[in-house]
């Protein structure tokens, strides 16, 4: 078999794709849970297309890369992989690549829902606002995200001071931002 590793993570799938239930068994394996950002990371590495599934192909061409061919050998280097989050560059390159991978592959957009959770995984800890934004979405008319706004927030996290006295009402934000600061702005005069 093409997969040289010390499991069968193909049960109940073909030959070609690690299903949902293989990438469980593969979590298990080297101790990580599905929902853990490190899965994001390898998928990226790997160059995943759909969530939940590895090709063989993917696999491969991935794990040949990060030069592991067992478990023992990945679990090691999940330390390592973790590394990339650290990175400004690699980070906005996982960032991105979180969209596509995430999102209904027949859809434009990816629902509010998906969002929320990748937003959660990806910006959680680090951005101050991520709380407020999140309960900004929960309230709001959006159901979808476009690509244009998800990259969109990365930069706003990036760059906005919590404080927002650098954001700029006149500069080229989308829609979906400007109406978060005002909303925001809404909520710390209820408190004051």
């Amino acid at each position: 078999m093409l997969w040289n590793w010390d499991h069968n993570l193909l049960e109940g799938a073909d030959d070609d794709v690690i299903c949902p239930e293989g990438m469980e068994k593969f979590c298990e394996d080297i101790g990580v849970e599905p929902e853990n950002i490190v899965m994001l990371v390898l998928a990226w590495k790997l160059a995943a297309k759909s969530m939940g599934f590895f090709t063989s192909q993917e696999w491969l061409k991935g794990m040949s890369e990060l030069q592991c061919d067992t478990t023992s050998k990945l679990r090691k280097k999940l330390d390592f992989i973790r590394l990339y989050l650290n990175d400004q560059v690699h980070f906005k390159s996982i960032y991105r690549y979180a969209y596509d991978f995430a999102k209904d592959k027949d859809q434009r957009s990816m629902d509010i829902e998906t969002a929320k959770a990748m937003l959660s995984l990806l910006l959680g800890k680090h951005w101050t606002l991520h709380s407020s934004f999140h309960q900004f979405l929960e309230q709001s008319k959006y159901k979808v995200i476009n690509k244009d706004q998800w990259c969109n927030i990365l930069e706003f996290s990036r760059t906005i001071y919590p404080d927002l006295s650098n954001y700029d009402e006149d500069g080229a934000w989308p829609v979906m931002l400007d109406e978060f600061v005002e909303w925001l702005k809404e909520q710390n005069s209820f408190r004051s």
